[in-house]
């Protein structure tokens, strides 16, 4: 079964970086679009990224121009690289995988904390 694992996150001060890493185990992990969602306090969960299996990838509108996620099949990694962070940009995140006939997230890592002080 496929499974996901996160890492990376942290404390950093605003305008700062930080890079997630996710990392999948299974045979079937580049078959698999990626993405990355957060979730903050008292909020809904958001999509930030995602990747489709061949690398085309979308954004959220609210970290557009700031992350950039990529994937490396071969290592059955999934990146986040964020930038400019700011403190809104607090939240646990999470890595997940998407069925590509439902279309729905079916795998998901237990998530790593990115807090962002002003």
């Amino acid at each position: 079964q496929d499974q996901l694992v996160e890492s990376g996150g942290g404390s950093v001060q605003a305008g700062g970086s930080l890079r997630l890493s996710c990392a999948a185990s299974g045979p079937t992990f580049s078959s698999y679009a990626m993405g990355w969602f957060r979730q903050a306090p008292g909020k809904q969960r958001e999509l930030v990224a995602a990747i489709a299996s061949g690398g085309i990838t979308h954004y959220g509108d609210s970290v557009k121009g700031r992350v950039t996620i990529s994937r490396v099949n071969a290592k059955n990694v999934v990146w986040l690289e964020m930038n400019s962070l700011k403190p809104e940009d607090t939240a646990v995140y999470y890595c997940a995988a998407q069925d590509s006939y439902t279309l729905e997230y079916v795998y998901w890592g237990q998530g790593t904390q990115v807090t962002v002080s002003s």
